[in-house]
C-alpha cells in the first residue's frame, strides 16, 4: 500500500509543486490550506507523514497544529515535518519543544526532501507493528535525541544504517528485525541522565562521565518488560564495549560482544564522527572511514567495519543526509 502525505501550506504554488513531486514518487497526497483545515484533514485521511508550514494565516500556524496532533493518542505517532523559511535556532527548538519530529528549511532541497521524507515513513512502519507500550519507547528515545540540536534525525540514521549493516553480513531476518530495533533505542538510558550533562559543551568531570557511562545499563532496564527485550536488550547493553576489552560497561572482548551491539558500535560510531557536534564540525566521509579502519581490531570488530567502509566506498550504502548538510545537497531547491 503506497504511503499517504499530507501537505500543510497555505501558498498554492508550494502546495501543488510538493503534491507533483511526491506524486511523481509514487505517493498519495492530500493537502491542506490552513491549520484547521490541516486538523481535519487528518481525522479524514490518517496520513503517513505530514508536511506542515509553520507561518500560515492568522488563527492556527504550524506550532499549533503539531502541538494538538502530538497530544492526541491518535494522531502522537504521525510524524510532522516543519517546512518553513525560518532557521534560526529559536525557530527549531520551539518546533521540537511542540514534538516536530524533522525540520526543513525553504527553499527546500528536493533530494534532500525526499530522503527525510522515506527516512520518516520507514519509522513510521516500524511503531506501526509495534504493541501501544513499545510505541511509547519510541517516543521516549525520539525524546532524548530532540533534546540535542545536533543529533537530528541521528535514530533514524542509526536504525538505517544498523539494518543495512545486518543485512550485508547476512544475519536473519529476527535478527536484523532486533538490530535495527537496538539501532532505534541503544541511547534510551539518556532518558535517566541530568539534561545539564548532556547538553555541555565543555569536558565532562570524572564525575559526569562515569554517570553518563551508566546510559547503556539504564536503557537495558528501560527495556527489560518488552517482549523484545531477550533480543534487543543486549545490543544496548554492549554498543560501547570494545573489541580489545576497554569498553563498558562490562569490558566484553571480540565476539563475546553480541553481534548486534557490535553493529551499532560501528554504525553509531561513523555517525557520530560525520555530524556536526558543539565541540567540531563534522569530518568527511573518507576522513571517518579512515579513523573507523584505524581502529579496527581495537575499538571496533575488524570484519564488520571492512564490510561497512567497503560498502560506502563503493556506494553501495545508502547514506541519509543531516539537518546542517543541506548546503552541501543538491542545488534542486523548491
Amino acid at each position: 500500500m503506497q504511503a499517504k502525505i499530507l501537505i500543510v501550506d497555505d501558498e498554492y504554488y508550494m502546495r501543488e509543486t510538493l503534491e507533483m513531486m511526491l506524486r511523481h514518487e509514487g505517493y498519495e497526497i492530500v493537502t491542506a490550506r490552513n491549520g484547521l483545515e490541516a486538523l481535519q484533514r487528518v481525522e479524514e485521511e490518517m496520513p503517513d507523514l505530514i508536511l506542515l508550514d509553520v507561518s500560515m494565516p492568522p488563527g492556527m500556524d504550524g506550532y499549533e497544529v503539531c502541538s494538538q496532533l502530538k497530544h492526541n493518542k491518535r494522531t502522537a505517532l504521525i510524524p510532522v515535518t516543519f517546512l518553513t523559511a525560518q532557521n534560526d535556532i529559536d525557530s527549531r527548538r520551539h518546533g521540537l519543544d511542540v514534538g516536530a519530529d524533522d525540520y526543513l528549511t525553504k527553499p527546500v532541497n528536493y533530494e534532500l526532501l525526499l530522503a527525510r521524507v522515506r527516512s520518516q515513513l520507514r519509522l513510521k512502519r516500524i511503531t506501526d507493528q509495534l504493541e501501544p507500550s513499545e510505541n511509547v519507547l519510541i517516543m521516549l528515545a525520539l525524546a532524548v535525541e530532540a533534546k540535542d540540536p545536533y543529533t537530528r534525525v541521528h535514530l533514524q540514521r542509526m536504525s538505517s544504517y544498523s539494518e543495512q549493516l545486518a543485512i550485508s553480513i547476512g544475519l536473519p531476518a529476527e535478527q536484523v528485525k532486533a538490530v535495527r530495533m537496538g539501532g532505534l533505542l541503544h541511547d534510551i538510558g539518556k532518558i535517566n541522565i541530568s539534561q545539564d550533562i548532556l547538553t555541555k559543551t565543555g569536558p565532562l568531570t570524572p564525575e559526569e562521565f562515569a554517570e553518563v557511562k551508566r546510559h547503556p545499563q539504564y536503557g537495558a532496564e528501560i527495556v527489560s518488560p518488552m517482549s523484545f527485550a531477550p533480543q534487543v536488550g543486549p545490543v544496548i547493553l554492549g554498543h560501547h564495549e570494545h573489541w580489545d576489552g576497554s569498553g563498558y560497561p562490562n569490558k566484553l572482548r571480540g565476539e563475546d560482544i553480541p553481534i548486534g551491539a557490535r553493529i551499532v558500535s560501528v554504525v553509531d560510531a561513523f555517525d557520530a564522527m560525520t555530524t556536526d557536534r558543539p565541540y567540531r564540525k563534522a569530518l568527511s566521509h573518507q576522513e571517518a572511514i579512515r579513523r573507523l579502519r584505524a581502529r579496527a581490531g581495537r575499538q571496533w570488530d575488524p570484519r564488520l567495519v571492512n564490510v561497512f567502509c567497503t560498502l560506502v566506498e563503493q556506494g553501495k550504502f545508502k547514506l541519509l543526509p543531516d539537518d546542517l548538510e543541506q548546503d552541501n545537497a543538491n542545488n534542486c531547491t523548491l
